[in-house]
């Protein structure tokens, strides 16, 4: 079990919590998890956003290493691997 009165673990669970907090990284996360991951193109049709703005998005995402990036072929495809957030995004899409 994590101990919440540690301060450290508290401002991390936060930094989690604010990254997916932001409606386009929300989405993104929701569709890369939903999707079994996707290259910036396909995020970028999806949510009708710029490559500039999708691209600052998983920059913030994998620096909190929410999402990992790995090259295939000529593309760069982004998966969600924090399975914390996997979690999170599950309850918060739960439809019951």
């Amino acid at each position: 079990m994590i101990d919440v009165t540690d301060q450290n673990v508290v401002v991390e669970k936060a930094e989690l919590i604010k990254a997916i907090a932001h409606p386009i990284r929300l989405c993104m996360v929701k569709n890369l998890i939903e999707n079994h991951g996707a290259n910036v193109s396909t995020i970028q049709g999806c949510l009708g956003a710029s490559q500039s703005s999708v691209s600052q998005h998983l920059a913030k995402l994998r620096a909190l290493k929410i999402v990992e990036a790995r090259r295939e072929g000529k593309e760069m495809f982004y998966y969600v691997t924090n399975a914390e957030v996997c979690r999170i995004v599950e309850i918060l899409f739960d439809e019951k």
